[in-house]
């Protein structure tokens, strides 16, 4: 199966970069290379693009992307959490540029041997390193039944998370959990009739946190925005594209913390803190996909796209 993603936000994601010819920039979530393609032809032999990828085939297939470029290219084999390693590794104290895409591509929603997926049966795995030892296999055959609605409720919002993690527990003492199949046959059993009966598929909100789950994403994001923070230059741009709400969530307050300056009671007389801003918002409320993108790819529905700059 070949490797294909469709960036979303592609333009609005290079206008808030605003890229210099002779830029370091660092796309935190390569994929397939679709938005860091468009970064590198706006880089002249002097610019550095770095593409960062947990996932080895979407490593290759953005390799392949980015091969014949003018800018030095560098692709990285890591989770983001780890950016501080990258960056030291390369000598790179300084960057221009950040993009965060936090989507699952099409390759890994689409293809079965993943996982990740509710609408085909498949090995319950979930990793977007395939290297990694937690899948979602071992969370629901080996979580208890408070740490399974715990997950379920904290990372998919789902509101039957304790129906769902009981229904698990029940029929995995008959026999242990394999396949996405037998997880969704689950789900729906737990959730109520008239509950499936509307909205999106019942067993997504289930997936999406089993997902969040056995790829820490959550931590991993907060990890990675604060690096972000660290190592952008003067006037350098953070670009962050979130697809539910709890990333969006992390993002807000994340740049909401670092655009506040002095934290002092309002009675002090003055500043003892020395607290500063580090960040101005360039996004007061989050870019959305318009009207055509969402009709091309309706993945681009649920995108926000926030955007930040570090001040001098």
């Amino acid at each position: 199966m070949e490797f294909c993603h469709v960036p979303v936000l592609l333009d609005e994601v290079i206008e808030g970069l605003k890229i210099k010819p002779d830029g370091i920039y660092v796309d935190c979530t390569l994929g397939g290379g679709g938005h860091s393609s468009e970064i590198a032809k706006r880089l002249g032999n002097e610019g550095t693009l770095v593409g960062i990828e947990q996932d080895p085939e979407a490593a290759k297939a953005a390799q392949r992307r980015l091969d014949g470029y003018e800018a030095h290219i560098r692709i990285v084999r890591e989770n983001f959490r780890h950016l501080d390693r990258v960056l030291q590794n390369l000598g790179i104290t300084r960057v221009d540029g950040f993009l965060a895409d936090l989507g699952v591509s099409s390759y890994q929603l689409d293809n079965p041997a993943r996982g990740f997926t509710y609408q085909e049966d498949a090995p319950l795995d979930m990793r977007m390193d395939p290297g990694s030892e937690l899948t979602a296999e071992k969370i629901v055959n080996t979580y208890s039944k408070d740490e399974l609605e715990k997950i379920i409720f904290q990372y998919g919002e789902e509101r039957w998370a304790s129906r769902i993690a009981s229904f698990i527990v029940e029929r995995r003492e008959k026999k242990p959990l394999s396949t996405t199949g037998e997880l969704v046959e689950i789900i729906k059993a737990a959730v109520p009739a008239r509950a499936r009966r509307k909205g999106p598929h019942p067993a997504r909100r289930t997936f999406q946190a089993l997902r969040i789950a056995v790829n820490d994403e959550l931590n991993a994001l907060r990890e990675l925005l604060e690096l972000m923070v660290r190592y952008a230059g003067p006037g350098g741009r953070i670009c962050v594209i979130s697809f539910h709400s709890l990333e969006d969530r992390l993002v807000k307050e994340a740049f909401q913390k670092h655009a506040q300056g002095c934290v002092c009671p309002a009675d002090f007389p003055h500043c003892v803190c020395g607290k500063t801003p580090s960040l101005r918002i360039i996004t007061r409320k989050p870019i959305t996909a318009g009207k055509k993108e969402k009709e091309l790819n309706p993945r681009s529905r649920s995108a926000k796209l926030r955007i930040a700059e570090k001040i001098a």
